[in-house]
């Protein structure tokens, strides 16, 4: 259960969130009868103040290694620009053979993946891109994407302007300033082209903009999955040549809470699509806090704790870095 110090703190609308993260995987024990719906045991976490790290997650029993903690889904994701039409537009699935979608024409693996896009495709589909798309593609930019879909989210009225905000935000320097500037005037242009009323795009300043990059940027994964054919095998070489080997990125409330470790005892998997599992890595003790490990746990403890220092803003002190490993 969530700590009760963490619900007093938090809206009701996150608390919706929070909710449909970790019990989104309601099992079905009849073949079509809704009445026999069963919601899971609910995962076996709290969130609650860590004594040096901000908020973190702990385990409320014992578990055991390979267990599988709790189950997430994103709040907003976003296909890399390289697959942008090879994997489903909103789970990140990628495209099996040949589905016959035309060049151009966004994939989605399922019925179900199309109608929960429909509201902000409607938006998103009247702008033009391309501009916002080419300055991303030039300077290998993704989360502008990732806030453009989160705008186009809040103006159909599926999430609330301030939906991140219970999120960290990242140290953003002076000189990152003037491009996000030049991002945000792409998207407000974009959206003013199509003249979207006043009063839906009130949300969107250049302070909203910043805000919200500086959440995305620091609570973002990038979502990898294993490859199916061999023209998918093909595929993925030939993003990883251009350095997005990535299908796409994606946001999520619970596991951003969960602190770094250079030695984790959690890690997070995806099989098919952006919906992430979070597994324990080995026995975790009642009260122990959860942690997974936010880069290549095999670089040496310099190049760890640079990029740790200038991609999330901290120096880590767990026992493999104090230690030297």
């Amino acid at each position: 259960m969530l700590s009760v110090a963490f619900r007093r703190q938090s809206p009701p609308y996150l608390r919706r969130i929070l909710c449909f993260e970790l019990f989104s995987t309601a099992t079905s024990i009849g073949p079509s009868n809704k009445s026999d719906l069963i919601r899971p045991d609910p995962p076996p976490i709290r969130i609650s103040q860590t004594s040096s790290a901000g908020r973190g997650v702990f385990a409320t029993r014992p578990i055991t290694a390979g267990e599988t903690i709790h189950s997430a889904k994103p709040l907003v994701t976003h296909p890399s620009l390289s697959l942008l039409y090879e994997v489903c537009y909103y789970c990140l699935r990628r495209k099996e053979g040949k589905h016959g979608v035309g060049p151009g024409l966004y994939y989605f693996c399922s019925d179900s993946c199309r109608e929960k896009s429909m509201a902000f495709l409607e938006v998103e589909s009247r702008g033009d891109w391309s501009m916002l798309n080419e300055h991303c593609r030039n300077r290998g930019l993704k989360y502008p994407l990732m806030v453009k879909r989160l705008a186009c989210m809040v103006m159909c009225g599926a999430v609330s302007s301030d939906c991140l905000d219970i999120l960290q935000p990242a140290l953003l320097h002076k000189e990152m300033l003037p491009e996000m500037e030049d991002e945000f005037k792409l998207l407000k242009n974009a959206f003013k082209k199509v003249n979207i009323a006043d009063e839906v795009m009130a949300f969107l300043s250049k302070e909203w903009y910043i805000n919200v990059l500086a959440r995305i940027k620091i609570n973002a994964f990038r979502i990898e999955l294993p490859c199916g054919s061999y023209e998918d095998l093909l595929a993925s070489a030939v993003a990883l040549i251009g350095d997005d080997a990535a299908v796409g990125n994606a946001v999520y409330i619970v596991p951003s809470f969960y602190n770094h470790d250079c030695d984790p005892n959690t890690h997070i998997v995806w099989v098919d699509s952006s919906d992430a599992k979070v597994k324990a890595l080995r026995d975790i003790e009642e009260g122990e806090e959860l942690r997974i490990c936010y880069i290549d746990v095999s670089m040496d403890t310099e190049a760890r704790q640079k990029i740790l220092s200038e991609g999330f803003g901290f120096r880590c002190n767990c026992p493999r870095c104090l230690s030297g490993e």
